[in-house]
This record gives structure tokens, sequence and C-alpha cells, in this order.
């Protein structure tokens, strides 16, 4: 027994020069794929997100909510449909998307953010994001079709996240957008989470999803590459170390990186507490992503 106190000493002793490290500065952590259906992992994500919090970390969630939209649209016998990858949202799509994301996924995170004792609020993405209408673009082809109100970001105002941070809060970020003609598009959260990060001028920004990071073989989870520079980006690609559904998160996080900020971290959200694991140890558990010219 007291060797298993003096082992659980010895990873607080661990984290001590990180959390000194990190201390007041601004993480942006994407939260979505399948780790946001086991409640379970969303209850101890939300945990770890509020011990950030505690120890002087100022953390901001940006949540997905796929397939949560999925049950409700089928619920609704409304078809859903992917174009090229994207969600393509109809207008009555549109309307369930932004009830989906504000009432039910932002809902349910600041409820068990508050159980676990943090301060959390939730933000309309609306209030943040100005976005444009997109279509999407056949990867091999470069054809072009249109989504519905499926938009990018063109734009983007930090300071409902900012008056947040400081009133004590950790802002949840729903992943929608506002053109200037008062529609509303849905987003990307990866993209709207970078976009968010770039404008915070966050030092990191880091994605949880249901992949451990990038693989050098995509069927072997032993074979996980730790650290990428930008430079290796374009052999990994030849490779075909990167591919697919990666290759648009890859590009998002060289533009985050290249707006100023200092690591993009890759990890699994199944895996229990990854988020604390990759920040407060030396080896971390998923892939960092970091400039060429980065001192490890």
């Amino acid at each position: 027994m007291l060797n298993d106190f003096i082992a659980k000493a010895d990873v607080l002793v661990e984290a001590l020069p990180y959390i000194q490290k990190f201390r007041n500065s601004l993480f942006v952590v994407k939260f979505g794929g399948s780790a946001m259906e086991d409640p379970q992992l969303v209850r101890r994500t939300m945990c770890d997100i509020v011990m950030l919090e505690a120890i002087g970390i100022k953390p901001v969630i940006v949540h997905g909510g796929g397939k949560a939209i999925s049950a409700e649209l089928k619920k609704r016998n409304i078809p859903v449909k992917f174009v090229f990858g994207l969600r393509y949202t109809c207008a009555e799509t549109i309307k369930i998307v932004d009830d989906v994301l504000h009432n039910t996924v932002n809902r349910t995170l600041l409820d068990l953010g508050n159980r676990a004792g943090g301060n959390c609020c939730g933000i309309s993405g609306k209030q943040v994001l100005k976005a444009v209408r997109t279509e999407a673009t056949d990867p091999e082809t470069g054809e072009k079709q249109d989504i519905g109100f499926v938009g990018e970001v063109s734009g983007v105002n930090p300071t409902p996240i900012l008056d947040a941070i400081a009133r004590g809060f950790i802002p949840v970020v729903t992943p929608l957008g506002l053109g200037i003609d008062g529609q509303v598009y849905n987003i990307n959260a990866d993209r709207a989470a970078c976009k968010i990060a770039e404008a915070l001028h966050a030092r990191k920004l880091v994605f949880m999803s249901d992949v451990p990071g990038v693989l050098a073989d995509p069927h072997d989870e032993t074979t996980l590459i730790p650290t990428i520079r930008t430079c290796e980006i374009d052999d990994l690609i030849r490779q075909g170390v990167l591919s697919g559904g990666m290759l648009p998160k890859i590009a998002s996080c060289v533009e985050a990186l290249d707006s100023g900020i200092n690591k993009v971290h890759l990890i699994d959200g199944r895996l229990t507490h990854s988020l604390l694991l990759e920040i407060f140890t030396a080896d971390g558990v998923g892939t960092q992503i970091v400039r060429a010219d980065s001192v490890m």
C-alpha cells in the first residue's frame, strides 16, 4: 500500500516541471470522434480538463458532435449524406445541427465539467466564428460539389472566449459560424479549433479523437510516430503514411504552427487520461507536430 502511495507521489513530481512551464498558458482542446460516444470517457476527459484549469492552465474546448447529429437526423427520418467526407447540410439539417450542438452536446459537456468542480460556460460558435459558404472538393479530380450550409471560417472574434477566461470560466465552444447575412453555417470542428487557437495565440492545440496519433503502419498501433517536424510531412505523404482523412487534419496542424502556436498534439481520446499523459509526461502518448526549426 505504501509503495502505491509513493508511486502516485512520483507521478506528481514528474509532472511538476510541466506544470511550472505551462502555468498561465492557453490551450485549445478539440474533442470529437467516437471518444465522445462513451459517457465514462467524456466524464473523465472533462475531469482532466478541469484539472488543467485548477493547476493554472487556461483550457478552451472546441467540440464536435457528428454522431449525435446523425442520430437525431435518423430519428426524424432525414437522410444523412456525406460528400467527399463533409456532411451535406440542407436548410432543415442546419437547424438540427444547431439544436443538437448547443442543447445536447455542449450542455452535456458543461454539466460534466461543472460536476467535476469546474466552472464551465458554453459559447456559441455563432458569437465567435465568421463564415462563408464553401463547397466540397474531390481530392482526386478537383471537382467541386455544393454541400448546403457548410462554411469555412473567414474571421474570428476571440472576445467572448477571452472574456469568459478572464471571469474564471472554461469556455466550451460549438463549431458553428455566422455569415454576414445572418445565415448559420456548419463548420468542421478541426478547422474551427485551428482558427480559434490561432486567434487566441494558444500555446498548444490538442486534437482528441479516436486515433492514437500518426501511425507508420495504420494497422499497427505500436508504430506510433511520437514527433513529426513540418519538414517531414511531404515525405510522409509520398510514403502513404499520411493519407485520406488525416491530410486535412495535418494541413490544419501546419497552419496552426505557422500562425505561431508552439505545438500541435494528436491523441486518442479513448485512452483514459490521454490528455494529461500527453502534456505532463516526457514521452507522451500521441503524436506531436512541431515546426522544422523547433528545439525539442
